[in-house]
Formats: structure tokens, C-alpha cells, sequence
């Protein structure tokens, strides 16, 4: 059974495009149903964390709107955070799924016991995951990875039950 979700960012959370005003304000577009996915699967007693490579105030803002209290920017070794993360909680690998979808998430994916990529994950990380998901970065694919996941642990139910 999958207990805690490692997520990515640009990419996987938002759809990889970063835009600056002309003040040099940057600002990146979250799906809300990615977001409604996290809050719903950290509620029924879940773990999720965010584990980026950048910094950024409105992902650290996003992360505390749904709940995400396992929250790890600037980070370029993201697979000695996972493992460190997985530690602290007293978790085992094979109950740990993340998402990435570039290079520098492919040591993470490796350690981790179910892997996913959205539909434009780049084609060396399409290749060593265990799911290519149906939707793109951005546009639902950690919904999509979070409604396996239920559906595998057989938490539909609990899910569900949040809102109905």
C-alpha cells in the first residue's frame, strides 16, 4: 500500500512553463484538481511531499494551501531527500510513489516503489517509470496518479467520502 506521493513541480504540478512579468515576478499555473487529489489523499491519512529544484514563494504557498507539510525546494539532489524523507516517516520503499518528468527527477524515481511520469515526461524518464500517465504536466496527470493510487490501496471509499 502507497502512503506517501513525492511530487515534482514544473512539470508534473504545473505544465514546465515559467513566465516573468516585467518586474521579474514569476508565475506558474496549478491545476485544481491536482489540488483537490492532494488535500483529498492527505486527509483520508495520508503523506504527500514536495520535492523541487527550484526555489519558489507561490509553490511554498501552494504546498500550505493543500496541506503539504513535507516540503523541500532548491534541492539538487532529490534522491538523498527521498531516501531521507522515507527514514523519517518509517516507511518502506514499496510504500512510496512519486511523479517526475526530466532528468533530474530519475535517481528519485529509482527509489521509490511505484513511478510516474505525465504524457510528456521526457522519453528517458518514460522509460524506467512503471506509469506513463494519459495526461500532460500541469493538466491533471497528479490526479490521474493519485486515482490509481486509491485505487490500488482500496481507499476509494475514504476518498469519496470527504465530499459526498
Amino acid at each position: 500500500m502507497i502512503r506517501l506521493i513525492v511530487l515534482d513541480v514544473d512539470g508534473c504540478l504545473s505544465d514546465g512553463t515559467l513566465t516573468y512579468t516585467s518586474d521579474g515576478l514569476e508565475s506558474k499555473n496549478f491545476n485544481v484538481k491536482d489540488g483537490l487529489g492532494i488535500s483529498s489523499w492527505i486527509k483520508i491519512g495520508n503523506f504527500a511531499a514536495i520535492i523541487t529544484g527550484k526555489n519558489s514563494p507561490m509553490v511554498e504557498r501552494r504546498a500550505r494551501e493543500l496541506g503539504i507539510t513535507h516540503f523541500y525546494q532548491g534541492i539538487k539532489d532529490k534522491d538523498r531527500v527521498i531516501k531521507e524523507l522515507i527514514d523519517e516517516l518509517g516507511l518502506k520503499k514499496y510504500e512510496v510513489a512519486a511523479i517526475g518528468d526530466d532528468l533530474n527527477d530519475y535517481n528519485m524515481l529509482q527509489h521509490v516503489g511505484r513511478s510516474f511520469t505525465p504524457n510528456d515526461g521526457v522519453k528517458e524518464i518514460k522509460e524506467i517509470v512503471d506509469t506513463v500517465l494519459s495526461c500532460k504536466g500541469g493538466q491533471g496527470a497528479v490526479r490521474e496518479m493519485i486515482d490509481s493510487i486509491v485505487k490500488d490501496n482500496n481507499q476509494q471509499e475514504d476518498f469519496l467520502g470527504i465530499w459526498l
